[in-house]
């Protein structure tokens, strides 16, 4: 049961320490929309996704406004594209802009699932498919990519690493006149879940229910504001700070999740425990690392801190609800949290200490903006770096890097809202073209087997 101290607190979260619902997200099955050809299975995808979505942006604004927590974005997800159009994959745009005005209609932020799954290796059609990706985002507004090339179990699909650094160069190339925002919307990864409610690396499972609703919580500037009440602790105490603080955040994501899964006839499927930036002032996971005491994130230190809040958020918000799931962990995106900006901006921050910081944390190289003329083979060997993380530590990574047509080191790019600003950074001059050349299968590490 809630007391008055806890509406209070629950007030002053929402009110001076920008704690939000990021997203409700509802992910939706299209399997039953298969039909024999491009036009009908379309047909079939707009009608479902228009019928078991129309209600979610109410329900959200009514959930937000009779519980008083901002919901921010209202979301969809839905079963990788590339199965349902399995049998007419050069089609495949057909049923992305059918999602997208699907999207439209029911008025949801973004719609994830324009997917592929080829982490042990690309069949036919789905190397058919991933050639629709750039001229599907180019010609979308809400639609998002992702491509899994990766696992723990099986090991990378370096044939699929270098198609997506051809693709996510071919999206830019197609979106530059909006410097290159269709990549904003391509996210690469390995480890992919079932069950994120994130964008732009959001699908439907195909081990999910029908309907399910998923939720991301978001509370970096409730972290930063707890630890400022705590300036001279021990860091057993910041970590146990940090763990209560995400307890309190992820409890109104589990309320949110609950109830609008009641409302709207969905399963309830798992709350998020990431901690989310915006470029706003107060919403910053970079503000956190300098609150414990770094001069700049960036710094040596970086990296262990972050370890440090990634697990406390985790063991505090695993009790708050009873699912979790997702990527659950704090969110390290260049453009969309205002200290990583600045960091960059005064070149305290790199893609390589960006890297390392992946290696302890949700999700991977996000949002990172870099010269326009980067060539597809150092996109995919940035690619098959955080696969390689994400692979031998068993944890998902991602990759989401914006190669920004005509632009170079230290031009800026402005996306707009959520996405929204940053410089763009360097990338190494020397090539690995032979590298990703050989292409192959890069084999799982010896702790993957545990049949």
């Amino acid at each position: 049961m809630f007391n008055k101290f806890d509406v209070l607190e629950t007030i002053d979260m929402v009110q001076k320490e920008h704690l939000d619902i990021r997203t409700v997200t509802m992910g939706i099955s299209l399997l039953p929309c298969i039909r024999q050809n491009a036009k009908d299975t379309a047909q079939a995808v707009y009608d479902t996704v228009c019928k078991k979505g129309e209600n979610i942006v109410k329900t959200a604004n009514s959930l937000s406004g009779e519980y008083g927590i901002p919901i921010v974005n209202k979301r969809v997800s839905v079963t990788p594209v590339s199965i349902i159009a399995a049998a007419f994959p050069e089609d495949g745009f057909l049923l992305g802009e059918a999602l997208d005005r699907a999207a439209d209609e029911i008025g949801i932020d973004f719609l994830g699932g324009y997917s592929a799954l080829v982490h042990k290796g690309t069949a036919d059609y789905e190397e058919k498919f991933l050639k629709t990706i750039p001229y599907t985002l180019a010609n979308t507004k809400r639609l998002c990519s992702s491509v899994n090339v990766g696992s723990s179990k099986s090991g990378i699909n370096m044939d699929a690493v270098r198609v997506m650094g051809e693709i996510v160069l071919e999206t830019a190339n197609m979106t530059a006149k909006n410097d290159g925002l269709g990549c904003a919307k391509l996210v690469v990864f390995c480890n992919a879940v079932e069950d994120n409610p994130f964008m732009a690396g959001a699908f439907h499972g195909i081990g999910e229910a029908d309907t399910v609703i998923n939720v991301g919580v978001s509370g970096p500037g409730v972290v930063e504001h707890a630890l400022k009440a705590i300036p001279d602790a021990d860091l057993t105490t910041v970590a146990e700070t940090i763990k209560k603080t995400a307890f309190k955040i992820t409890r109104a994501g589990q309320l949110i999740a609950a109830e609008a899964a009641k409302r709207l006839g969905a399963r309830f499927g798992i709350v998020d425990l990431s901690l989310a930036p915006t470029p706003a002032r107060g919403d910053s996971v970079a503000a956190i690392l300098e609150e414990v005491g770094l001069e700049s994130v960036g710094t040596h230190g970086t990296t262990a801190i972050l370890a440090m809040l990634n697990d406390a958020v985790k063991k505090g918000g695993v009790m708050a609800s009873s699912r979790v799931g997702g990527l659950s962990g704090a969110f390290i995106p260049v453009s969309e949290d205002i200290g990583m900006i600045e960091a960059a901006q005064n070149g305290k921050i790199s893609i390589d200490k960006l890297e390392a910081m992946t290696c302890v944390c949700s999700v991977g190289l996000d949002m990172i903006a870099i010269p326009g003329d980067t060539s597809a083979s150092t996109i995919s060997a940035i690619i098959a770096d955080e696969a390689a993380i994400g692979m031998v530590n068993n944890k998902t990574t991602a990759v989401r890097v914006i190669p920004v047509p005509e632009k170079k080191v230290g031009d800026w790019v402005n996306f707009g809202g959520l996405l929204g600003k940053c410089p763009i950074m360097p990338v190494h001059q020397s090539g690995a073209d032979k590298f990703i050349k050989r292409g192959g299968l890069i084999p799982a590490p010896i702790h993957s087997f545990k049949n």
